[in-house]
């Protein structure tokens, strides 16, 4: 208690609050930019920190990183684009109600739970610290790796109707997760010859491209605000009761996060999503998941803010970051001369219970100020969204071409938003890909020391007999409860045939078109991964022979329906066609002529066409988005890019 009173005085001195409060809003403004989530606000912050004494540095990035997971539910509620991987499940419950007029329920649930996950998180870190390096100890690396798998299992199978997509989904993102460099042997996998890909791709690039770009192609194409109906500004009662309501789930989703939070490398994508896999398991009415329920977000922002905090837990103990966010943070630790390990909390309890309460109160505070700007960030959903759309697009190419700062970062981005635009009209879960990229890396490496130290004995080993569990047990009752369903089916189409419709087995040409593109991606990934090493093909070939296997069945059965119902085929979005095409001569443009020119161009086609602004009023407005997107750039260190004509000497 000492300690803890002493620590409370630290951090209440003047200049150590304005450094969290500082934290606080930087963190708070990033979370709510994609692309500008934990890891851009912690390294915009970085030359900041070092500015400070030790306890202010600290404090500035705690106040960051407690907020980021709380700010970011704004994006992914209102536009659909998942802050972080951690954030995709509120970004699909969350939008889905966003869209049905119910944004301000959606985040004042979201901004609740995140404060109670965070607060949980926080007293976790008080009282477990002492007694979680024998916990985390005795954990093998056969059971991190069926962590791991347990994560990427419930990301495939609670999104959608289809099992068989939704595990596809997540092969296609370990085989994304696995290019560059193979962390085993002295092999580059996938890389075609291009240097930009030597040291794989960015986490940032893979989750704006899947999400954010496709979301924002339909909604500029489709026009309008992004609710549907009209949002209720000040109907706070709601959001306070469903939190009341789903109180006993946060709590339970909360633990299960901080339980991730302790396992290094895996954390709040996996924690995230085993929450919203235990939420749909209680939930009697499962229909409405993946459509608008209130429970999903509840789960999920629970689990991540409470997993973000106990990510600090292995950061302290052992010098093993919980995630890139808690690296940065272990970085700073280093240059002020504190050094973490098991006897950390005997030698600088004051820290400790100073990185307690920062985290504690950046999580009341920042939830407080979201509450206080909902009523305008829900006004926003009315506004038409080609006038949003603009600085959103210019926010995402400057995220991502911060991530190695070439123009592959911005080509990549719109290849992935143009797979994630066909995912999104096939009716294929994105998430998956996703949670699958982020876990391939500390998949392959515990998937690799498990084989060498053990063989395959680990294959019987109790703990990861009871973890896999959590996988075979729901497998096998799901599709015990198909099979019933099905034949009841067959027995009720035998009594009456007219009794069902065959508009649920025809396919549409962007389901056939991912089908035909997923066998020959994985044939190719197969016969190149056998000219690997043998160590740097293990992860690879656990990802791409199901990821064959799936693909050659999915594209049997779309060709299957195709011939049976062919009346039934139809192309999908046919009206956001265009606008691909514009996003496409936008990539070309700042690869010829660079970003400012390029961007001239883009701001005059979506000011004036998609949101058909008057010419004085968008000129002014296209002005403010350049000058404050160089701003951007300058804020991050980086040139925007330039031309290759531009740069070349012909000009």
């Amino acid at each position: 208690m000492e300690h803890a009173i002493e620590a409370l005085a630290v951090l209440f001195d003047p200049l150590r609050l304005v450094a969290l409060f500082a934290g606080m809003l930087a963190g708070m403004i990033c979370g709510m930019l994609p692309g500008l989530g934990g890891v851009a606000t912690a390294s915009i912050l970085l030359p900041f920190v070092f500015l400070l004494d030790d306890y202010s540095g600290l404090a500035l990035l705690l106040g960051a990183l407690s907020v980021v997971y709380t700010s970011d539910t704004i994006t992914s509620v209102l536009v659909g684009a998942p802050g972080s991987p951690a954030s995709a499940p509120t970004a699909i419950e969350g939008h889905a109600l966003a869209r049905q007029g119910k944004a301000a329920m959606a985040l004042g649930v979201g901004f609740l739970a995140s404060m109670a996950g965070g607060l949980i998180g926080a007293v976790t870190l008080a009282f477990a610290i002492p007694i979680a390096g024998p916990i985390v100890l005795a954990l093998g690396t056969p059971e991190l790796f069926m962590f791991a798998v347990v994560g990427l299992y419930f990301a495939s199978s609670m999104i959608g109707r289809d099992l068989a997509t939704g595990v596809l989904a997540g092969c296609i993102g370990i085989l994304l997760g696995v290019v560059g460099a193979a962390p085993a042997a002295a092999n580059y996998r996938f890389t075609f010859g291009q240097a930009y890909l030597l040291d794989g791709l960015s986490l940032t690039i893979v989750a704006l491209g899947l999400f954010a770009v496709a979301e924002v192609i339909g909604m500029l194409a489709s026009g309008g605000g992004i609710a549907s109906g009209r949002q209720l500004l000040t109907d706070w009662g709601a959001g306070f009761t469903e939190f009341w309501r789903n109180r006993w789930l946060i709590l339970r989703s909360s633990i299960i996060g901080v339980f991730g939070g302790f396992v290094p490398a895996v954390g709040a994508s996996a924690s995230t999503w085993v929450a919203y896999g235990h939420a749909v398991r209680s939930t009697p009415d499962k229909s409405r998941f993946g459509h608008g329920e209130i429970r999903g977000i509840a789960a999920a922002e629970g689990a991540n803010n409470a997993t973000v905090i106990s990510d600090l837990v292995p950061t302290l103990l052992f010098s093993v970051p919980g995630g890139p966010a808690a690296a940065i943070f272990l970085g700073a630790l280093f240059s002020f001369g504190f050094y973490p390990g098991p006897r950390m909390v005997s030698e600088h309890p004051t820290l400790m219970y100073v990185i307690v309460w920062s985290v504690a109160l950046a999580s009341i505070i920042g939830a407080a100020i979201c509450f206080a700007v909902t009523p305008f960030i829900a006004r926003m959903t009315q506004i038409r969204f080609a006038l949003i759309a603009a600085p959103l697009v210019l926010i995402m190419v400057a995220g991502a071409y911060q991530a190695t700062q070439s123009l592959g970062d911005i080509a990549v981005l719109l290849i992935l938003g143009l797979v994630g635009w066909l995912m999104k009209q096939a009716d294929w879960p994105r998430a998956p890909v996703l949670v699958g990229f982020v876990l391939a890396a500390p998949m392959e490496q515990y998937f690799w020391l498990t084989t060498q130290i053990h063989g395959w004995r680990w294959l019987l080993r109790p703990g990861v007999l009871i973890i896999a569990s959590f996988i075979v047990v729901p497998l096998f009752i799901q599709l015990a409860q198909r099979w019933r369903g099905r034949r009841s089916e067959r027995i009720e189409e035998g009594a009456n045939p007219r009794s069902t419709t065959s508009a649920q087995h025809g396919t549409t040409f962007t389901r056939c078109v991912l089908a035909s593109l997923a066998v020959p991606v994985f044939a190719y990934a197969l016969w190149e991964t056998m000219q690997f090493s043998p160590s740097s093909r293990l992860l690879p070939l656990l990802a791409i022979v199901p990821g064959l296997a799936l693909a050659s069945f999915i594209l049997g059965r779309e060709l299957w329906r195709l011939k049976t119902h062919v009346e039934e085929f139809r192309f999908d979005a046919t009206d956001e066609y265009g606008v691909i095409l514009g996003f496409v001569v936008y990539g070309i443009g700042i690869a010829l002529l660079g970003f400012n020119i390029a961007t001239i161009g883009f701001l005059g086609w979506v000011l004036f066409t998609c949101a058909k602004m008057r010419p004085i009023t968008g000129f002014i407005y296209g002005v403010v988005l350049i000058i404050a997107i160089n701003g951007i750039f300058h804020l991050m260190r980086v040139a925007p890019p330039d031309g290759l004509l531009m740069s070349s000497s012909l000009f």
